[in-house]
């Protein structure tokens, strides 16, 4: 069972070839053009997606040697995510299924995400808890099974990366933002500064305050010294990130004991956060939990995590019509 991905809902082209479970390649071609507006231009994302699909499909083809003619099915991002980059996307999978007269398959981006943990050993067993935090997302998933997924807990506002990028755009650090957080952050006292935790009943989250919170802080100490940020930088990228870190940890902590769910994994772009990883760690050993974290190229967006959803879909027979359409606000 050869299966052919395509992954396009936000800035990245990517495509994979899984063979019965093994990933034989999986091509990713980021788009450089955001970073001088500071973040994802729609329009600019399309056209890009434009431009890279064709040489991306051909490159993981070629690199994991499987001609066309030998795909028993092409699986694409039907959403969430950018409504004209989920339209290129789609739009080439059909064609091709078509053209080659195999299967079509949909998955839900943020599945994906999750089951990106099946990729390579080791696996969770079932059933997990699953933090998935990136860009657009952050929610805590139950998952019974490879098809069987309900979200207990998300974000009410902003997305925690949207609250690691926000911060760093009021530190006038360039886009990407939040994965320089992280490399400051490491150079930094994570107790230096205390800031707001916001908190949400039950198991959702609230992002949008400690935002704001930033921003103050930064106003009233600019103020006072105009040098303050330079001067303090890794001391304050170092006490956003701990105290982001540990919003996501004490609502994951609560989930798994209510759950009474032990096996505990992370996924989405934000897990590719070395302080994210390294608190999951240290608290599922304080926890006693078994905790399951993707290689870093599994983490952000890419076609793999698509291909191994594809695989848990063809298995079921749940296939897809030609006359699909995108979803850019696919629920779970």
């Amino acid at each position: 069972m050869n299966i052919l991905a395509i992954e396009s809902s936000c800035d990245e082209t990517s495509a994979a070839v899984l063979a019965n479970g093994h990933v034989l390649s999986n091509v990713i071609a980021t788009q450089l053009i955001h970073e001088q507006y500071g973040g994802v231009v729609p329009e600019l994302a399309s056209r890009a997606h434009q431009q890279h699909i064709l040489p991306v499909v051909d490159r993981a083809l070629t690199d994991a040697n499987v001609p066309k003619n030998e795909l028993s099915a092409v699986a694409f991002t039907r959403g969430p995510g950018l409504l004209g980059s989920l339209l290129v996307g789609a739009s080439f999978a059909k064609a091709l299924a078509l053209g080659l007269r195999i299967p079509l398959i949909e998955v839900n981006h943020m599945q994906a995400h999750v089951l990106a943990h099946f990729i390579e050993a080791p696996k969770p067993s079932f059933p997990f808890l699953c933090l998935t935090v990136s860009g657009g997302h952050t929610q805590i998933v139950r998952v019974d099974g490879p098809l069987d997924m309900t979200v207990i807990g998300q974000t009410q506002d902003d997305a925690v990366g949207e609250a690691f990028d926000k911060s760093a755009k009021l530190l006038s650090l360039p886009y990407p933002g939040g994965p320089l957080i992280d490399k400051y952050a490491k150079e930094g006292n994570p107790l230096a500064f205390r800031f707001p935790m916001g908190d949400m009943p039950n198991l959702d989250f609230s992002f949008s305050g400690i935002k704001t919170a930033i921003m103050y802080f930064l106003r009233d100490n600019i103020r006072v010294n105009p040098d303050f940020v330079a001067e303090r930088l890794p001391d304050i990228c170092a006490s956003i990130q701990h105290t982001l870190v540990q919003m996501l940890l004490t609502k994951l902590k609560r989930a798994a004991r209510e759950t009474g769910i032990r096996e505990i994994a992370i996924a989405g772009g934000v897990s590719a956060n070395n302080g994210l990883r390294t608190a999951l760690m240290q608290t599922g050993a304080e926890q006693g939990w078994n905790v399951f974290i993707p290689r870093f190229e599994y983490c952000t967006d890419n076609a793999a995590m698509i291909a191994m959803a594809a695989q848990f879909k063809y298995e079921h027979g749940e296939f897809t019509a030609q006359d699909v359409s995108p979803l850019p606000r696919m629920s779970f």
